[in-house]
């Protein structure tokens, strides 16, 4: 799985994708759907928008990644996690094919997704890139509507190195005749969105410039004031396209975001007393907003509990990090994770104040006995540590 292995089950192609779909009679064009990528937000754009859709009344698939605790978490209709004996009986009745084919983890999800979304007849789908966009298994729909969240140095191994190469990897997904919206206007890519655009004929929306009043949400991040705009954007096209959303609905909607999809693990508040805060921010820029967030929290210390991802620039990010805290670092339990005393070394060396654990349970129960009542404790670093504290 890529969720465990990374780079060595990437592939870079849509042929394997394609002949899985064609094996499946196409069921992703059996249904409407919106086809969402970024660098940051792009999960929690994604889940506002199948929230206000399922508030108007509309039957929602969701296909998101990674999940958190339980695979079934990436493949949703209304919020309800995809039945295991749905998933059991697609592996078992398709089982020589997909094996035939050398199909990796990601295909035969996005093959499962397209087909549960087809035969339970879903109004609508909702769905978010895995890695990139030109060459992701999702980049096989025709979708109402393409998003782009924003563009930042994330995952540069396999996408490139500068915004430049990896917004010419995410505009993969825009296509033809089909509106775009860019979450966030960033003058060293906003030409590439709109060159591509122009060249499909398609039309593009920059939500930072043309929304200007948000509406509240349940998500509780300051950096969700933007995904806020890009979903509002995003919905307001949909609208134009037949689908009937008050505003009423829309205000609904975005207040009941955990409630109708089930998203965690976004500045979500675990306990208080004192208070613990997880998020699965991962790389710069999302960790840069997160801990501008924390430092506006009251608090007597904050502790926060710290473990990465093996293919992450330590150097890119350790500054960001407030120097007065006290640090738990540790090691998700993956193959991907980065070894703890890397981690602490680096930290260590750089001034930080901290010690390491082998696991992410010793960390943060270290923590929570540390921390008084008047505390902050932070959990993140890696989407696999918060699964870990959920």
């Amino acid at each position: 799985m890529y969720q465990k292995q990374g780079a060595s089950a990437y592939k870079k192609d849509l042929s394997r994708t394609q002949l899985l779909s064609s094996y499946l009679n196409q069921p992703e064009q059996n249904f409407k759907s919106v086809h969402i990528g970024g660098t940051n937000g792009k999960g929690s754009t994604a889940h506002m928008i199948a929230a206000v859709l399922q508030q108007a009344g509309y039957k929602v698939g969701l296909y998101t990644s990674p999940h958190l605790k339980d695979f079934r978490e990436r493949i949703r209709i209304d919020g309800h996690k995809i039945p295991e004996a749905f998933v059991i009986e697609f592996i078992q009745k398709h089982k020589t094919f997909l094996e035939s084919q050398q199909l990796s983890f990601f295909e035969m999800t996005v093959g499962l997704a397209f087909e549960f979304f087809f035969q339970k007849r879903v109004d609508i789908a909702i769905i978010e890139v895995g890695l990139g966009g030109r060459l992701d298994s999702t980049n096989i729909i025709s979708p109402e509507l393409s998003v782009i969240t924003n563009i930042g140095l994330d995952h540069t191994q396999f996408l490139g190195d500068t915004l430049q190469k990896i917004a010419n990897e995410k505009a993969g997904i825009i296509k033809a005749n089909t509106p775009v919206v860019i979450g966030e206007s960033q003058t060293e890519v906003n030409a590439i969105f709109t060159q591509k655009a122009s060249t499909l004929k398609s039309d593009i929306y920059f939500a930072d410039q043309e929304i200007s009043q948000v509406l509240d949400c349940s998500l509780l991040g300051n950096y969700q004031q933007k995904n806020i705009k890009t979903a509002l954007k995003a919905l307001g096209i949909l609208q134009t396209r037949g689908f009937s959303i008050s505003q009423q609905q829309l205000k609904k909607g975005l207040l009941s975001v955990q409630k109708h999809t089930g998203l965690r693990g976004r500045w979500e508040l675990l306990s208080e007393s004192p208070n613990i805060i997880c998020d699965t921010a991962h790389n710069k820029e999302g960790l840069k907003l997160v801990i501008a967030q924390l430092q506006q929290q009251a608090f007597k210390r904050l502790h926060i509990v710290l473990g990465v991802l093996a293919e992450k620039s330590l150097d890119s990010f350790t500054d960001i990090f407030p120097k007065k805290a006290k640090y738990y670092f540790c090691q998700p339990n993956i193959p991907r994770a980065m070894d703890v005393k890397l981690l602490t070394q680096t930290f260590n060396k750089k001034g930080y104040k901290g010690q390491g654990y082998d696991s992410v349970e010793k960390a943060f129960t270290t923590a929570k006995e540390q921390a008084l009542k008047e505390d902050l404790i932070f959990v993140g670093g890696s989407t696999f540590v918060v699964a870990e504290v959920l």
